[in-house]
């Protein structure tokens, strides 16, 4: 207990269908996400049936990482970061997802990819799926709603640690996995229909991943003992209005949901309150035989989340909503809101921290944490962006409070994003959270050239000072 551990990893967050591009070539295939036409703040984008012709899609070239990448590898050493969290875009190494044999030019991607983190000394921390499903998968099997997809999704994790087994320690098998209760399109590909039982189709295909995941950890750990494999999930820090316990009540009921993905993957099985939450919700789900077992034998060695914002609770009904990360919550009086609309917490990050690691003592990792804000380019080249290093600055003061006051184990900060990237509710470009500026704007003009914004020089010093100096 006490400072920061001395290996703590300081680093940065992206996701391959936000930054890389190359959305069609070396074999690539298509995923969900490059089906999501551009949509703006007011708006959330549309999940089309494929890639239709008259639509924009920002994530076919994203900032063209895929092109771009050794450059932007030799800025973040440049920041002095020691880990690099990515994901690898399923559909580079198996463009339908079925397929028996990968994609070679894909794994070759990665490989040089992880060479070049490598090289200077930066950790490679691999999210395996992130909101990106291969489209095929889609088409042929209902997505995650179908069992198939264990399989599918387990022989692709299981060429990953083959490949990359000497390159990768770090694992995450799906990005905040239980925003599929939220927003089932954009995590999961997945389409309900008018009249179809929405908790039952989306509880199922959690399940489905929850399975896939277990089984992959198992996997995992046989090819490679030292791999350590995560879990990843939104965490919703959620207030009550008031002392009224109805609203005490509201709030665990709406924790509670999401905490049952972090139970099993961490416990290794559904609670008694979890199948109680099922039943309420009329949710029958269809376990197999083994599946118990492979839960158990499958919990995670980490826990990873994205904590951005904090959410109220209220049992007096509808009032005026502000915005958040595939979450919607009442006005809290007590804080700031982003340019989006999102509230601004710093001491709620130190609650989740205490939160978590009170209920499963695991070692965390704050997966992502950022604020998205308008940057500006002054006529001499400069980028200010104060707003930004006070929201990192404030939050990164209690997640060591948390470490230093209160014992939680923490690996690693990897705020989002290093570079400016897709917005992937919205598609948008202005929505900008790197410490790099990309020159590219809401309808993919620009040079894309990358420009070091003030917040690099800030985090470049309190990585340099293992955040001592703020």
């Amino acid at each position: 207990m006490g400072k920061l551990p001395e290996n703590f990893m300081w680093g940065g967050a992206v996701a391959a269908n936000q930054l890389e591009g190359a959305w069609n070539i070396d074999g690539k295939g298509i995923s969900t996400a490059d089906c999501m036409s551009a949509g703006s703040v007011h708006r959330q984008r549309e999940y089309t049936d494929g890639v239709l012709d008259g639509r924009y899609y920002p994530n076919h070239e994203g900032i063209d990482f895929y092109h771009h990448y050794k450059e932007d590898i030799a800025l973040l050493a440049e920041m002095g970061l020691k880990c690099f969290r990515t994901s690898i875009a399923w559909t580079r190494i198996f463009p339908e997802g079925d397929e028996l044999e990968p994609n070679e030019k894909g794994l070759q991607f990665y490989d040089a990819l992880f060479d070049e983190c490598l090289k200077y000394g930066i950790e490679p921390v691999v999210t395996i799926s992130h909101y990106e499903t291969p489209y095929a998968l889609v088409k042929k099997y209902g997505s995650w709603k179908n069992r198939k997809l264990i399989d599918f999704y387990v022989h692709y994790c299981e060429v990953l640690f083959h490949r990359f087994r000497n390159k990768v320690k770090y694992w995450m098998t799906f990005n905040e996995i239980n925003c599929i209760v939220l927003n089932p399109t954009i995590p999961a590909g997945i389409r309900i229909g008018e009249g179809e039982n929405f908790n039952q189709i989306v509880f199922q295909a959690a399940h489905h991943e929850l399975v896939a995941s277990a089984k992959a950890v198992k996997l995992g750990h046989a090819i490679n003992p030292e791999f350590k494999i995560g879990m990843m999930m939104i965490y919703p820090l959620t207030y009550t209005e008031t002392c009224n316990p109805e609203d005490a009540l509201l709030q665990m009921k709406m924790m509670d949901l999401h905490l049952m993905f972090s139970d099993v993957q961490v416990r290794g099985y559904y609670t008694r309150k979890a199948k109680k939450q099922l039943k309420e919700k009329q949710v029958i789900l269809h376990i197999e035989p083994d599946d118990e077992k492979i839960l158990h034998e499958g919990t995670v060695d980490f826990l990873g989340f994205s904590y951005y914002m904090s959410n109220v609770a209220s049992a007096k009904g509808q009032k005026p909503m502000t915005e958040g990360n595939m979450l919607q919550s009442i006005r809290n009086p007590y804080l700031e809101i982003s340019d989006w609309g999102w509230q601004i917490d710093p001491v709620g990050l130190r609650l989740s921290l205490n939160q978590l690691y009170d209920r499963y003592q695991i070692p965390l990792f704050i997966a992502e944490n950022g604020l998205g804000a308008q940057d500006h380019i002054e006529s001499d080249g400069s980028i200010h962006d104060p707003y930004r290093i006070n929201y990192l600055k404030d939050h990164i003061v209690q997640m060591i409070k948390a470490v230093e006051e209160d014992g939680v184990e923490l690996l690693g900060y990897t705020p989002w994003s290093c570079l400016d990237l897709i917005s992937a509710s919205t598609g948008e470009m202005k929505k900008r959270y790197g410490f790099i500026y990309v020159d590219r704007d809401n309808e993919g003009k620009g040079t894309l050239q990358r420009s070091k914004k003030d917040s690099f020089y800030w985090y470049k010093q309190v990585i340099a000072t293992h955040g001592e100096k703020l």
